[in-house]
């Protein structure tokens, strides 16, 4: 199986949003790497990043997902490098 490496930008302008975005991180939980939450309580926003290793349609479909919550913008960047796993 073929992965790579990415970084999910996450921007919350809606708080009602959070339940549901921690789910969806909980359920690709064994590709996430690593996650850092930067609250911004001067714009009302939240950032998360989520470093990720795998399958390409699992990145954009988890993106796709989260990019359709209400007040949620996402914004994905790949690594050139791909990885085979024996999976």
């Amino acid at each position: 199986m073929e992965t790579r490496v990415a970084l999910i930008g996450i921007v919350i302008e809606n708080t009602a949003s959070v339940e549901k975005i921690n789910e969806l991180l909980h359920s690709c939980r064994e590709h996430i790497i690593g996650r850092m939450g930067i609250p911004y309580s001067k714009k009302d926003i939240s950032i998360i990043s989520i470093v990720l290793d795998a399958p390409p349609d699992a990145i954009s479909a988890l993106s796709g997902k989260l990019g359709m919550l209400p007040g949620v913008s996402t914004k994905t960047i790949y690594s050139k490098v791909i990885n085979e796993t024996s999976d």
